[in-house]
């Protein structure tokens, strides 16, 4: 069975920066018969939950990833290792499930993709990845925002 990676708070898991899930009526069909494979990179980071939120600083995810851009949480602390580490997990989990497609957390500075939040903890987007959804991009693994996400 065809296996695809998806964003664990969207299954409900608690694992967001407030400590919630936010499960999505619309991943079932998303998903279809595929075997989902759950994931959060910040967690798998070791991030704690509930967390700082964080936002990518001077870009997106393909500039964190590039050394161009840099992940913060609200307080500035750097968080940047973190979020590459947790995107490192999700690329190995993607392969060890075999999945060539990941349902990731709509505007997320992971799993976001299209959008990000643009640094500035405004609520204001950005175009562009997460760093977990550009890394798995750049490997090959079509990334898609999920429906609900």
């Amino acid at each position: 069975m065809e296996s695809v990676l998806v964003s664990a708070c969207l299954q409900g898991v608690p694992c967001r920066f407030d400590g919630r899930g936010k499960a999505s009526p619309e991943m079932a069909a998303a998903i279809g018969e595929r075997r989902p494979v759950s994931f959060c990179p910040e967690v798998a980071a070791g991030l704690p939950t509930p967390r700082r939120p964080a936002e990518i600083v001077g870009g997106d995810g393909h500039d964190v990833l590039d050394g161009r851009a840099r992940v913060v949480d609200d307080t500035g602390h750097d968080v940047t290792e973190a979020f590459l580490d947790g995107a490192g997990r999700a690329l190995e989990a993607a392969r060890r499930a075999g999945c060539t497609e990941a349902l990731l957390m709509a505007r997320s500075p992971s799993c976001g993709r299209g959008a990000v939040y643009d640094g500035t903890f405004t609520g204001e987007l950005r175009e562009g990845d997460g760093v977990a959804a550009a890394l798995l991009e750049r490997h090959g693994i079509t990334v898609r925002p999920a429906p609900g996400g």
